[in-house]
């Protein structure tokens, strides 16, 4: 019995490994499967998904195309999963030259009527041509007939005029993948370097196979990434800006093109951050662009007036170009319009804005260098790279000592503040020659928020009183940000519906007073926080300040816990006693500390007369906490919600 239960185990595994996915063709054990094997919790997964890039010579242009093709098939188990039956197919596509195409797109969905295989083929009226942002389009795919336990089998392809960029291969993503294959096929006269991402690995397999072109016999050298039952890695976990940047793939970054043998010359790219910079720094939408300055040189005489110091002049200039030029909400390091073109209508993307400030920094006589960034949702360059930086700041060094950087696409920044999005290790400044060095992008001030509540607990239990709330530095950009355009009544809606009160006043000081942190001042009435049991009052100390869950849940994290910024909270609350009671319990005090200084929360509850006073510090100094200290962290926090849920028992006179 044991010897035939191996036997049919190996069987099973035989023929799943074994399978054929022919495009159009699912079998009834995929589409009655209920849940999946590898997740249960999977709302849907990948039951393949295929990749092949390879490169095409058009002998008219005497050049290469890119191309992959991609074959995906994913089954949906529940409703939560429809979304996995619409796909996003981003492409590079400008109004004139060299555009990528999304070619050959084929689909269909099967499902099952009883034991009967229904087959619903993609449509036009499915395929949608959408403009994104910039230099960038895509193709939105509605797969028809999507409902629970369907499959939908998909195969399209983009050819790219660009074939000195593959896209990284991916072998995670937020939903399990039962076989990935994906293979990358490159001719002898490219050579790229690969460097793995993320925390999952899939071995790679190394060939080569020969090709002729023309009177020419050449090698492709052939990757392949074969894997089977590949676990999700979710972005359900607090505190993480991008999970992409820790999902397990490959990079494929473009080092050496030798066309020598078909009439060409040989380059060399990349390998150094010498040659990075040096590369970025030579083109025309970016280094030509820093010595233009005839077309301002009127205006900036106007903004430098009534200036005396270096000061004076940096941040003069910088709320000029903020008001002036505004944000498309278009990345790169590269202008899109050209600084002139930007100053004159307005508006532009991030280089033509932030270049346009450097050079009018320059102009003052500053000593001013645009400084290389990538943001959060692009990853950390490590290595060598031009497709690591999407975005450019701009830096002033000081006689003094020291610097200050700046960004002025964001209209609520000030100096030394910049936007979350830019807040990602480090950058790097691109001097004058060409040269450049890394710089530190995160703050030395931590993000605030100080809160300061006082009440009375009335005759008839209801708690009312005032709280003070005072924002500095990146908690005031945010809150600028995303409130100085809502009107106030919509304000006092959410706080309300937030906190589980009604709002008698409401007033928010210095939301335009960049250099003064918010004041938000909220007289409010709160029925829900005081509970009444056999004569006894119940109410925790901190009221609807309280924390009460632990965001950090798993058993292990394998990728780090993203502040974004280090960030204090502290929060004082005085409660006056109701007459007829006494204090009967109050909660121990604590603190405690992470290691290596980690971060830090204190906690006191007094009691004075008929008076309750609490005091709570909540402290993080490091932006970015790595995975090692995990157990650390998601201890701490549950300590914290433990003794913060601790109550307040007051017992009548």
């Amino acid at each position: 019995m044991k010897k035939h239960l191996i036997l049919l185990v190996l069987l099973v595994q035989l023929s799943i490994f074994c399978q054929d996915f022919k495009f159009g063709k699912v079998s009834k054990q995929e589409l009655s499967e209920k849940i999946c094997a590898i997740d249960s919790t999977a709302n849907a997964a990948y039951l393949l998904k295929k990749r092949r890039s390879y490169f095409s010579f058009i002998t008219s242009e005497s050049r290469f195309n890119l191309i992959t093709d991609y074959h995906v098939r994913i089954k949906i188990y529940n409703s939560d999963g429809f979304k996995y039956a619409t796909r996003l197919v981003n492409y590079y596509s400008k109004s004139s030259g060299s555009s990528e195409r999304v070619n050959n797109i084929k689909g269909y969905t099967f499902s099952l009527d009883g034991n009967k295989i229904v087959k619903e083929k993609l449509s036009k009226n499915g395929i949608f041509k959408e403009k994104n942002t910039g230099y960038y389009s895509r193709v939105k795919i509605t797969m028809p007939k999507v409902k629970e336990g369907c499959v939908v089998d998909l195969k399209y392809s983009i050819i790219s005029p660009y074939a000195t960029a593959i896209d990284d291969v991916q072998f995670q993503l937020g939903i399990p993948i039962k076989q990935l294959n994906a293979q990358i096929e490159i001719p002898e006269y490219y050579i790229f370097n690969t460097t793995s991402k993320g925390f999952f690995s899939v071995p790679m397999k190394r060939e080569y196979k020969n090709g002729v072109l023309g009177n020419l016999d050449y090698k492709t050298n052939v990757y392949a990434f074969d894997s089977k039952n590949i676990p999700a890695l979710k972005d359900n976990e607090a505190y993480v800006v991008n999970v992409d940047n820790y999902r397990g793939g490959m990079k494929f970054e473009l080092s050496q093109t030798n066309f020598i043998a078909l009439g060409g010359i040989f380059k060399s790219y990349n390998s150094t951050w010498s040659s990075v910079t040096q590369e970025i720094f030579k083109s025309s939408k970016f280094g030509e662009e820093l010595n233009k300055s005839n077309f301002f040189k009127e205006d900036l005489k106007v903004v430098l007036e009534n200036t005396r110091t270096e000061s004076d002049k940096i941040n003069a200039i910088f709320q000029f170009v903020k008001s002036k030029v505004k944000w498309n909400k278009v990345y790169g390091k590269y202008t899109q319009k050209g600084v002139k073109k930007a100053y004159k209508e307005n508006t532009g993307n991030v280089a033509d804005i932030n270049l346009l400030l450097t050079s009018m920094l320059r102009s003052a006589g500053l000593n001013a260098n645009p400084v290389l960034v990538s943001t959060k949702g692009n990853g950390v360059p490590l290595f060598p790279t031009n497709k690591g930086f999407n975005y450019v700041i701009s830096s002033v060094y000081l006689p003094s000592g020291g610097y200050v950087l700046l960004d002025a696409t964001e209209p609520f920044s000030e100096l030394n503040l910049l936007p979350a999005r830019v807040l990602n290790w480090k950058g790097r400044v691109i001097y004058k020659d060409g040269g450049s060095t890394t710089v530190n992008l995160q703050s030395k001030k931590h993000a605030l928020e100080e809160n300061f509540i006082s009440v009375k607990i009335n005759e008839d239990m209801e708690v009312e009183g005032m709280i003070r709330t005072k924002l500095g530095n990146l908690n005031a950009l945010n809150f600028r940000r995303k409130n100085n355009h809502i009107k106030e009544e919509t304000l006092i809606e959410r706080y309300e519906e937030k906190n589980n009160l009604e709002v008698n006043n409401f007033s928010v000081i210095n939301n335009l007073a960049l250099n003064k942190p918010i004041i938000r001042n909220v007289k409010f009435l709160s029925e829900g926080l005081i509970e009444e049991i056999n004569g006894k009052l119940y109410l925790e100390p901190l009221l609807f300040l309280t924390e009460h869950e632990n965001p950090f849940k798993l058993e292990e994290r394998k990728f780090p816990v993203d502040f974004i910024t280090a960030w204090k909270e502290i929060n004082r609350v005085s409660i006056q006693l109701p007459v007829g009671y006494n204090v009967g319990k109050i909660p121990e005090p604590m603190a405690v500390a992470l290691p290596d200084n980690i971060g830090v929360f204190k906690y006191q509850v007094t009691n004075t007369g008929n008076m309750i006073n609490v005091i709570a510090l909540l402290q993080l100094n490091e932006p970015l906490v790595s995975p090692q200290y995990y157990s650390y962290l998601k201890d701490f926090y549950g300590k914290l919600v433990e003794k913060e849920s601790e109550k307040i028992i007051l017992t009548k006179i």
